[in-house]
């Protein structure tokens, strides 16, 4: 693809002839879109084929980036189909599998020997969105014992998500609208909101036991959702004025709080 894989734009390693000029970043709406390409094509791929795929190795690397930083999924190369009785279980369907995926990403149960499953798929998708907004790598040195980039993400949500996110994501927010300093507070504010709900939906991906996790089509259209409100609050705007977005949630206020979520309860 044109623009490489999206290893490539989190974690940049300039060529010596670049070394001087500053690494180029995905700034936020970019991240969102690819995220949205990559659920979307997942839920394609667990619930419109006629046979249901697993990917079984979703990652960084296997996310390649055309002209227009539309994300696409490659890379099938231990992909499997799953078997016509596995697609009586809504949600997780499996086969076995002598390969399940990349060290960081793989669902912790394909460590312990399990089949593989569409639920597998949705824990590594959540753990390549927490990285997405955090800029960290779930391989990292920091990530050890006890320590995991989802534990990282849960124990900051919702009150010091200001402190895991990509710096880059909200000073970007805070750029945007330099008129005065409310403004400027505001785009931060409505930046971090977001923030809230994009870990939320990582978190609620990523859960260790696949029962618990959220199911790819709903995560989809909660990020989809994300985007809509990103959209409104000026920090991003399309060029096409008739470009028209649906609504499907908005902030919800609870007394003394302005976190926006998707029920009563937290997702994670």
């Amino acid at each position: 693809m044109v623009n490489g894989s999206l290893e490539q734009w989190l974690h940049p390693t300039p060529t010596t002839a670049e070394a001087s000029a500053p690494p180029t970043k995905l700034n936020f709406l970019q991240r969102l879109n690819i995220a949205i390409d990559v659920a979307c094509a997942l839920d394609y791929l667990h619930h419109q084929c006629q046979t249901p795929i697993v990917h079984c190795d979703l990652k960084p690397s296997n996310v390649l980036l055309d002209t227009e930083m539309t994300g696409h999924v490659g890379d099938f190369g231990i992909a499997k189909f799953l078997p016509e009785a596995a697609t009586t279980v809504p949600e997780i369907q499996s086969s076995s599998i002598g390969i399940r995926g990349t060290i960081g990403y793989a669902a912790p149960e394909y460590g312990m020997g399990s089949e593989v499953s569409t639920s597998g798929d949705v824990y590594s998708f959540g753990i390549l969105l927490l990285e997405m907004f955090t800029g960290k790598r779930p391989t990292e040195d920091m990530f050890k014992d006890s320590l995991n980039i989802h534990s990282f993400v849960k124990t900051a949500v919702p009150e010091r998500v200001a402190e895991i996110a990509d710096p880059v994501l909200l000073q970007e927010g805070v750029e945007m609208d330099n008129t005065t300093s409310q403004r400027r507070m505001a785009s931060s504010h409505d930046a971090q909101e977001c923030l809230i709900s994009i870990f939320g939906i990582g978190l609620a991906c990523s859960a260790e036991l696949p029962r618990e996790r959220k199911n790819i089509t709903d995560a989809a259209a909660e990020l989809n959702s994300v985007r809509d409100i990103l959209l409104g609050t000026g920090l991003h705007r399309r060029d096409n004025p008739q470009v028209q977005f649906t609504i499907f949630w908005k902030l919800h206020e609870k007394k003394g709080s302005d976190v926006p979520i998707f029920s009563d309860k937290l997702p994670w």
